[in-house]
């Protein structure tokens, strides 16, 4: 019997690298990567499905490409892909907010708009969109980056919410999941004077672990966690 398949954005650095590190234990990956080297390892017995998530046609081919290829045996999708473009709101250009835009939030409301017609047919299915701490608490030079990835919580609520009242028995499930500040190579490129502010707001006076997301992430697909959907799940030390 085939491992049943899930597709990560994003997969190819930082939370998403992670990711797929850990889920390869347990199912065949549709891998999203922008930079083939780093997934290399994770090539054997799993699929990679390359797109620029910033370009609306190359957005429509992705779907197109995910639906004909992958459709029948689509267990689950993390919408992880995500940029960050920091600068204060009255200096961002317009193209660097339609880009934050689009990927994201329009990216995942695609993606999410052509799963969730395939999980209907099997009323079987996971989605879960990779939003911020920041959706909730703020940031300053993040506005439209934060504005972004509180609309994926929205998102999931409601979409959760749409799939009980479309699909009748069904076994769909859509959350998201806020990391707080984890060490990642976004992360890194931020001046160390905002992370010292950071580290002063989380009880657990460290940051985060990529590996820690990921294996939430794998708790949140598996059985164990089939009471959870609509949620957003916190992982950020007690970040406040």
């Amino acid at each position: 019997m085939s491992q049943p398949k899930v597709l990560i954005t994003g997969a190819s650095k930082g939370l998403g690298l992670a990711m797929a590190r850990r889920l390869n234990q347990d199912y065949c990956l549709i891998l999203h990567a922008s930079r083939d080297e780093n997934i290399r390892e994770l090539r054997e017995g799993n699929f990679v499905l390359a797109a620029d998530l910033g370009d609306p046609d190359e957005l429509k081919e992705f779907c197109k490409k995910l639906k004909s290829e992958h459709g029948d045996d689509l267990f689950a999708v993390i919408n992880n892909a995500g940029m960050s473009l920091d600068k204060p709101l009255a200096f961002q250009p317009e193209k660097d907010i339609d880009s934050m835009l689009m990927v994201n939030l329009k990216a995942p409301i695609m993606i999410s708009k052509t799963v969730i017609k395939l999980f209907g047919l099997k009323n079987k299915g996971i989605i879960i969109n990779v939003s911020s701490c920041v959706a909730e608490t703020g940031n300053a030079f993040q506005s439209v980056y934060a504005a972004a990835k509180a609309g994926l919580i929205a998102f999931s609520k409601s979409l959760a919410k749409e799939a009980g009242q479309l699909y009748q028995g069904h076994q769909i499930r859509v959350l998201s999941i806020s990391p707080g500040f984890i060490k990642t190579p976004m992360t890194d490129a931020v001046p160390e004077s905002e992370k010292e502010k950071y580290l002063k707001m989380i009880p657990a006076q460290r940051f985060g672990r990529a590996d820690e997301i990921a294996e939430t992430i794998a708790f949140l697909l598996s059985d164990k966690a089939s009471y959870i959907n609509g949620s957003n799940i916190e992982v950020n030390g007690g970040l406040f």
